[in-house]
């Protein structure tokens, strides 16, 4: 004999069903975010990545009202951070720190990643670029850029330059620099810029590709001499310095280290948007731009489309350049 449930508790179980699509309703319109997200920076902690990443970070915060809590995941040219990142769940709350390396290097230097930068990333923001200044040790005997490339035409390969690994933004502008000048240097890759601005300080390494994060203070003080900047223009805070194009008429020569804010692709076009304000937002608050600025960053403005502009521009540049110089990292 099959027993019925009393008519109250029939209708109390049909209430609740009625109850459950406008739960899921509920539940799908709570506003975003409601707790803590998380910055994956694939570097260690203290360098300019990870710096950049938490200033902005605590300019977010008030205005996303939540924590934003940064999660250092060095190593592997940055794809360890970046296979996490892509991985995680694309629901907001898992931002990341994207370079050159990570969206245009990487897929040319290795055969198989554990990501897709096109197909696993959703482009957020532009954040900021470093500027790259080709130095040398300060008793040395080059005084231009110039004297250097001849230098390196009467003896090929016996002029060493140190850079923070192989496939970095260092390593890349020194290979286009030495085939754009029809010369030959020796590299000697280090890991991290750290070890490799040691030597130079000491004077063992003879020359260095150096961001402006990792630099300023030394090209300051005199402890390194610039020959030339990789940007398009002079720098201000170098204005000395000439450019690659003055200094060697290279034509159009122009390499940066720059980064910007991505999600995991299928994160929700309305979140993204969200973080897409208020990064830009970030980045138009003078307490943020001057920090930036002092330590040699300069803010990058611009949201996913011209994201994927300065992608595209890129990968046309350093792909062909890492084919063309047989630069591999597996």
């Amino acid at each position: 004999m099959t027993n019925a449930c009393p008519p109250r508790r029939a209708a109390l179980a049909a209430g609740l069903a009625a109850l459950l699509p406008w739960r899921g309703a509920f539940a799908q319109q709570q506003p975003f975010p409601d707790h803590a997200l998380k910055w994956i920076v694939a570097y260690a902690a203290g360098g300019g990545t990870d710096t950049l990443a938490r200033m902005i970070a605590a300019s977010l915060s008030p205005r996303l009202g939540q924590p934003v809590v940064v999660d250092n995941r060095p190593g592997a040219a940055t794809n360890i951070g970046a296979e996490a990142a892509a991985k995680s769940p694309p629901d907001g709350y898992t931002l990341f720190s994207a370079d050159n390396g990570t969206l245009v290097f990487n897929p040319a230097l290795f055969r198989d990643l554990p990501y897709d930068p096109q197909r696993d990333f959703r482009p957020v923001g532009l954040m900021a670029r470093f500027h790259l200044v080709l130095t040398v040790k300060q008793n040395s005997p080059f005084t231009s850029a110039q004297a250097m490339v001849d230098a390196a035409k009467a003896k090929p390969g016996e002029i060493d330059y140190g850079s923070p690994g192989v496939g970095s933004p260092h390593h890349l502008t020194m290979e286009r620099l030495a085939k754009e000048a029809g010369v030959r240097f020796s590299h000697v890759p280090y890991r991290g810029a750290a070890p490799a601005l040691n030597d130079l300080l000491a004077g063992t390494l003879e020359a260095m590709v150096l961001d402006l994060p990792s630099g300023l203070e030394y090209l300051r003080s005199g402890r390194v001499k610039p020959l030339a900047i990789c940007s398009a223009t002079r720098h201000p805070g170098l204005p000395e310095v000439p450019t690659i194009q003055e200094a060697l008429g290279i034509g159009r020569f122009e390499a940066y280290a720059w980064q910007g804010m991505v999600v995991p692709a299928r994160t929700p076009a309305a979140i993204a948007d969200r973080l897409t304000a208020e990064l830009a937002r970030a980045l138009q608050d003078s307490a943020v731009t001057d920090k930036m600025r002092g330590i040699g960053l300069e803010p990058l403005t611009g949201g996913p489309d011209e994201f994927k502009t300065l992608i595209e521009a890129e990968r046309a540049v350093w792909v062909p350049l890492i084919k063309e110089r047989g630069i591999v990292l597996d």
